[in-house]
């Protein structure tokens, strides 16, 4: 009777879920593939406000690359005697400084050349005082310092004066020279940084070490209006221009036998100086013309301001001595011209006594000679007259003045 009263709820709850069932989506089979999903259609986006165009700013400089020199190092500044003729060769085994800036002054007679303002060696790198001096003899010329790269160390032959004639000759690459003596104390420096080959030192404030490629007898004053350098790269082009527009090809490098130097070429005003970005401190690319003139390489306005140490004493320049066809038509001072007609009055008034006492003494000597007696032997009678001597019987009487005796 109990399983009787079960079977009819049994059945009710069957009907039910059945009805439920009818409206539920059929149940999915297992391993059937998976429908992607309807997506829901997207929103109607209300209509957005036009704006006004916006202005664009203009653009801003780019951000000036600064810079801090390195500490100047100390140096000596020394007056050095140059030599009449080309000297040796000598073996650094470090590159000099970047160079100082000595701004020369005006030029004290018009035959006055510039000399000094580099970098010598004198046990240490010192720095050669620049000053005006007068050729030693007619028709000598200067010669510029010579720094050259050579398998890591520098050739250095300093300025010079050159006689008529002399070609400079740089060290062949055959040469076998050992360092220069260096002084006690001397803190060595860096290796030339830079290609092999003739040079000149960095501008100023330039990161040490490193060096300027240039041709043969260019001025180390060149470079002090460039902009100091922390990288390779800054070099003097090898082509120059002249007053005549041709064009003169110097040869930087040493390495072969072939040397085509340019050595106080009168006729070459400017040079160009050449530098990537990467090589500059400001990271710009430079490229500009320098005076080829060492007075007036000298007297640019330097990127950097790095002072050259000042010497002890400087000595005074002198003008050379005038040589004799031009003394008599060279104009002297109105000083010395006071002093010429001084002179020249004097000379009269000397000739002018001379010639009175000449003529005195002329006067003198024409005059008779008269003998001056004493009072006594003028009063006093004449001596008597000696009386005829006989000699064998003949009267013989004293010769007279001026007859011959027998």
């Amino acid at each position: 009777m109990k399983r009787l009263t079960l079977a009819p709820r049994t059945a009710l709850l069957l009907v039910l879920v059945a009805m439920v069932g009818c409206t539920k989506q059929p149940t999915q089979q297992v391993g059937a593939p998976v429908a992607a999903p309807v997506p829901a259609p997207a929103p109607t986006p209300s209509p957005a406000r036009v704006a006004a165009p916006a202005i664009a700013p203009a653009p801003m400089p780019a951000p000036a690359v600064s810079y801090a020199a390195p500490p100047v190092a100390h140096a000596v500044s020394v007056y050095i005697d140059p030599p009449l003729r080309q000297p040796p060769p000598v073996v650094v085994g470090w590159a000099p400084p970047p160079m100082r800036v000595e701004a020369p002054p005006p030029r004290p007679f018009d035959d006055a050349v510039w000399t000094g303002g580099y970098w010598a060696w004198q046990g240490d790198w010192v720095w050669a005082a620049g000053r005006w001096a007068a050729p030693p003899k007619p028709q000598y010329r200067w010669v510029h310092p010579y720094y050259e790269n050579r398998a890591g160390v520098v050739v250095f032959i300093a300025g010079h004066w050159s006689p008529p004639g002399a070609v400079f000759v740089p060290p062949p690459p055959g040469l076998r020279l050992g360092l220069a003596t260096v002084l006690p104390g001397v803190v060595p420096g860096p290796r030339p940084l830079g290609p092999s080959g003739v040079f000149v030192p960095a501008p100023p404030g330039s990161r040490a070490g490193l060096i300027v490629p240039a041709p043969i007898g260019t001025p180390p004053a060149v470079v002090i209006g460039a902009p100091p350098v922390t990288n390779i790269g800054m070099h003097i082009q090898n082509r120059v221009e002249n007053n005549s527009g041709n064009r003169t090809t110097v040869n930087n490098t040493v390495n072969n036998t072939r040397v085509t130097e340019v050595t106080n070429v009168t006729n070459v005003k400017n040079v160009t100086i050449v530098a990537p970005a990467a090589a500059t401190t400001s990271g710009r690319a430079f490229a500009s013309k320098a005076p080829a003139q060492a007075h007036l390489a000298a007297a640019q306005t330097p990127v950097t301001h790095v002072p050259a140490p000042v010497a002890e004493k400087p000595p005074t320049p002198t003008p050379p001595p005038l040589p004799p066809h031009a003394a008599n038509t060279a104009k002297p001072a109105p000083q010395a011209q006071a002093q010429a007609r001084a002179l020249q009055h004097q000379h009269a008034e000397a000739q002018v006594q001379a010639e009175k006492a000449e003529a005195a003494e002329k006067a003198k000597a024409a005059q008779p000679m008269t003998r001056h007696l004493p009072e006594a032997e003028k009063h006093a009678e004449p001596p008597p007259a000696k009386a005829a001597v006989k000699e064998d019987g003949r009267e013989k009487r004293p010769p007279e003045a001026g007859r011959k005796v027998e």
